[in-house]
């Protein structure tokens, strides 16, 4: 296959989009996201760690409810439930069909 040819980029300067928006406001904006996790994320809770879990079901179902809330959290997965729920639905959530 050939090339599909230049890529062309357009950078707007950063004067005209802060010319409109007193300095304030803008910064107050970005501290606003910060707190919120991100502009333009979707308004999610969910957070992916660096790492996916790597336990097995024998592994879930002898975790603690302490662990179980932490694993969840970690997560931005919902905690609330009996410890038996927290686990089906952790298990539900990181094993695959065949696992549990």
């Amino acid at each position: 296959m050939g090339s599909l040819g230049p890529s062309v980029v357009s950078l707007q300067p950063k004067a005209a989009a802060t010319a409109t928006k007193p300095a304030a406001a803008s910064a107050a904006a970005g501290e606003k996201q910060q707190q919120h996790g991100g502009g333009d994320c979707g308004g999610s809770s969910f957070r992916m760690p660096l790492h996916y879990p790597r336990y097995k079901k024998a592994d879930y179902e002898a975790m603690p409810e302490w662990r179980v809330d932490c694993l969840l959290r970690e997560y931005g997965l919902p905690v609330a439930g009996d410890l038996d729920a927290k686990r089906r639905f952790a298990m539900g959530a990181f094993l695959w069909p065949g696992q549990y």
